[in-house]
């Protein structure tokens, strides 16, 4: 004899026994749904296999950076660096202020290979008002240089409206030009006035000369 029930369709004894067997088939099917200790085990397995696997990828990356930086002239501390820092874009015929970093504690170079980088203690935002740009340094900024050229750059990525874009390169292609070219990842750039980004000593100094 069938039973009524309020605000649902005829409900037959016959049905829960169906329902019964339905979810014990299901069961059956899929016992890991149902075994949250497989499931646990299951993912410490994967954690510690994924694991196993980065290690060899970690000391690889490794070696190759003591590789990199094997036979560099180290200097430590901040007015060291500082120091070491505005003598190398000196040097590369750089304006002092192109690479405004913060706090440096270490700084390197391999002059056989052009390879340098440069340690913060924390990164670091700065805004460019000649150029209107936001750019951000990371703890550690590197690159190879020649003269009026940094190529291969990390650490340092430019706002640009929501995004942040690596620069990769930056460059003096015409020193006559008196303009500086920084480059993407992929090859797009911008070139802006040199002067935007030299000291106000640097600045005083350049007009003094444009007057001549």
């Amino acid at each position: 004899m069938a039973v009524m029930a309020v605000g649902k369709q005829p409900f037959h004894p016959s049905h829960f026994q169906l329902n019964l067997h339905r979810t014990t088939f299901l069961r059956s099917f899929s016992p890991q749904v149902y075994e949250p200790d497989t499931i646990i085990g299951s993912h410490q397995h994967f954690q510690h296999h994924n694991s196993f696997c980065l290690l060899p990828k970690m000391a690889s990356t490794i070696r190759s950076q003591e590789d990199q930086r094997a036979g560099a002239e180290i200097v430590y501390g901040s007015e060291a660096c500082f120091n070491h820092s505005i003598s190398l874009l000196e040097e590369l015929g750089f304006p002092k202020g192109v690479l405004p970093l913060q706090d440096l504690v270490e700084c390197g170079r391999v002059r056989e290979t052009g390879f340098v980088w440069m340690k913060q203690k924390a990164p670091y935002e700065h805004f460019f008002t000649g150029t209107n740009t936001r750019v951000s340094y990371s703890m550690e900024v590197t690159a190879y240089v020649e003269k009026f050229k940094m190529k291969k750059m990390t650490g340092i990525k430019s706002k640009q409206v929501f995004l942040w874009v690596p620069i990769t390169e930056m460059s003096i292609d015409d020193p006559a030009s008196q303009k500086i070219h920084f480059k993407t990842p992929v090859g797009i750039g911008k070139a802006f006035p040199l002067v935007a980004f030299m000291t106000e000593e640097e600045k005083q100094k350049y007009l003094e000369e444009a007057r001549k």
